[in-house]
């Protein structure tokens, strides 16, 4: 049997404890469903409750903050390849009723 071996470090053990710079977007984006999941189900005592609420806005503001910065990234990628960036506004349900 073969072992695969990889250039890169594992991924951080992610918990509600880890430091949000240390999230990729998927783990960030997991945790905070998460989150508001756990907080959806209400019966929480106050200080969960404010707690959850906490996280889950730094990692709301965490998300914003990595989807801008890929945004600017791809539309730097167009730049200098010479393009333009055109925009299509697409409804989420409009993808799947073209098929």
């Amino acid at each position: 049997m073969t072992e695969r071996t990889s250039s890169t470090s594992p991924a951080p053990t992610v918990g509600a404890d880890t430091p949000l710079e240390q999230l990729s977007f998927d783990d960030a984006l997991t945790a905070f469903q998460r989150t508001v999941a756990e907080l959806e189900t209400g019966g929480l005592p106050l200080e969960r409750a404010l707690a959850l609420f906490e996280r889950g806005t730094a990692l709301h503001e965490h998300l914003a903050k990595l989807l801008t910065e890929a945004e600017l990234k791809v539309q730097q990628l167009v730049t200098r390849a010479g393009g333009a960036l055109d925009t299509i506004d697409v409804a989420p349900d409009a993808a799947r009723d073209t098929e």
